[in-house]
């Protein structure tokens, strides 16, 4: 375990173990130490600083699961800057609203995903600070990473101050919201709430190795490896999930914490025995899982084949509540997410009142008595509005219901949501771009069941000509969106009906529409 009496900084790991790995890229090799981590990051908030974006501004990071990232997440971090988290798989258009939307006022890329975000794409606010990795020259409008660091002081500021995240999240109306956290003003290295969890509840500790098999990009994969290096424990990031490769990495690193997906848990149950039995996972203490709810079947078979450390936890980038649930709570209460570790837990209804145990209901969070709200939507004051119920109790949107324990069970990942892969995908956000097909005279789309993914896009379609519906106008839709979103939102297939059902109002009735394709 470690110190918790003095603040848990990157200068103190670098004292104490300055040639110990803080991360290390799998698929190279490359090691980023605690004493490289704290000097670069030192020298990068010096730059930001130097550059007048002050505390409570935002820099957003368009890179791949690279030991840069955390160069720059950390130098926001100690800054009082809030850090924005790009999705690299998005088109320009979709990356470059994010940028701008978000103010920020400073960006680092890497070569390969600089364009997503150059000066043709996004006008940013000043000083409109463009830096990019790598080695040699930088493209047009941007400065050297590198060189930049370089010249830039290494000693630390004076007066650090803790900074956040602001990842981004679609919304209802399909364009994404950044999730705004109040700002922490706490001196830098003061121990955060998620970084007490994992150390009591999951063995986090300096000894600890963590493998990071998802994209940086997301809440937490982020949030997690950066509360392993402020335990000072080491992180392993992969540059994509692979089967095999995860279980060769967990051998050769010694991992003992990882988290992951249930889609994740799917592939790597669907390796031979063998092929399985082939790696040495005796240093494995803790796997995590979360961002989709787990059949059964599949955390089962898990649970025989590595052991009781499968641990699962239920929260959102909002950080309004915790719920967790261990390995053999879990064999006691099949299916459930847990009971809360952080927030009270409430199940209400449409009336606004809480339901009885064992109906269903909106999951909502209470906070403490007095505290501000955890979060807020950026520019967006109506959706904040509303994800606050008149008691101040928040809500993602969520429906489940409560067993007389007090364990919680998700009955939907919010209303229309498809969870792919562990991957919110908004329907409405597709619709809006297929509803300018020509072809397209009413559209909805809609998650089916997938045995590897949990979920996969499926559109439903009335064409404007009934004549057109089949195999050539299904892969002109198909083609048609990926050439506006980003491929994994798109709808791997396509169904064509004569009518959608709508409401009087208008309104498209979806969940009638969901519950054909459940019924078969």
């Amino acid at each position: 375990m470690t110190d918790d009496t003095q603040p848990q900084t990157l200068a103190l790991h670098a004292s104490r173990a300055p040639g110990h790995p803080a991360a290390i890229e799998a698929g190279t090799g490359r090691v980023r130490t605690y004493a490289e981590l704290d000097e670069r990051s030192s020298r990068l908030a010096h730059l930001l600083a130097a550059a007048g974006i002050e505390a409570g501004s935002r820099v957003a990071v368009v890179l791949g699961n690279c030991v840069e990232y955390f160069d720059t997440t950390w130098a926001t971090q100690r800054s009082g800057l809030y850090v924005t988290p790009v999705n690299w798989h998005l088109t320009a258009a979709e990356a470059a609203y994010i940028v701008a939307d978000s103010g920020s006022q400073a960006l680092v890329a890497s070569p390969e995903l600089a364009g997503l975000v150059g000066p043709d794409q996004v006008q940013m606010a000043p000083p409109a600070l463009r830096l990019c990795t790598g080695a040699g020259d930088p493209p047009a409008g941007f400065a050297s990473f590198e060189e930049a660091l370089a010249a830039a002081r290494p000693e630390p500021q004076r007066d650090e101050t803790e900074g956040s995240v602001m990842f981004y999240s679609s919304g209802t109306t399909g364009r994404p919201k950044g999730i705004k956290r109040a700002a922490v003003s706490a001196p830098y290295g003061t121990r955060g709430g998620l970084e007490t969890l994992m150390s009591l509840f999951y063995g986090f500790s300096p000894d600890s190795v963590y493998l990071c098999p998802a994209p940086l990009y997301h809440a937490a994969p982020l949030g997690w490896s950066m509360g392993v290096q402020r335990l000072g424990g080491t992180v392993v990031v992969m540059d994509r999930f692979d089967p095999v490769e995860t279980l060769a990495n967990i051998e050769r690193f010694g991992v003992t914490h990882v988290q992951m997906v249930p889609t994740m848990f799917v592939r790597l149950l669907k390796l031979p025995e063998e092929q399985r039995k082939g790696y040495d996972l005796s240093s494995l203490q803790t796997v995590i899982h979360a961002a989709a709810p787990c059949p059964v079947e599949v955390k089962t078979q898990m649970l025989d084949w590595l052991g009781p450390i499968i641990h699962e936890y239920y929260a959102g980038s909002e950080g309004n509540g915790f719920v967790a649930i261990g390995p053999d709570e879990w064999r006691s209460h099949p299916g459930s997410v847990g009971r809360a570790l952080t927030g009270t837990l409430h199940v209400v209804g449409d009336d606004g009142r809480e339901v009885p145990q064992g109906e269903v209901g909106t999951i909502y969070f209470e906070g403490a008595e007095g505290a501000p709200p955890a979060f807020e939507y950026h520019n967006d004051p109506g959706k904040t509005a509303a994800a606050f119920n008149t008691a101040g109790w928040s809500t993602l949107g969520d429906l489940g219901w409560l067993d007389p324990d007090g364990y919680l069970y998700l009955s939907d990942r919010r209303t229309n949501l498809i969870i792919s892969g562990g991957v919110n995908i908004y329907p409405a956000e597709i619709e809006n771009e297929l509803a300018l097909h020509p072809a397209v005279a009413d559209v909805a789309v809609i998650g089916v069941p997938d045995p590897e993914m949990g979920q996969q896009v499926k559109a439903v379609v009335q064409a404007a000509e009934p004549a057109a519906a089949g195999p050539a106008l299904e892969a002109e839709l198909i083609e048609f969106c990926r050439q506006r979103l980003a491929h994994f939102k798109c709808p791997r297939s396509v169904d064509f009906v004569d009518s959608l059902p709508r409401l009087p109002t208008g309104k498209l009735a979806k969940r009638l529409l969901v519950e054909r394709y459940e019924a078969g």
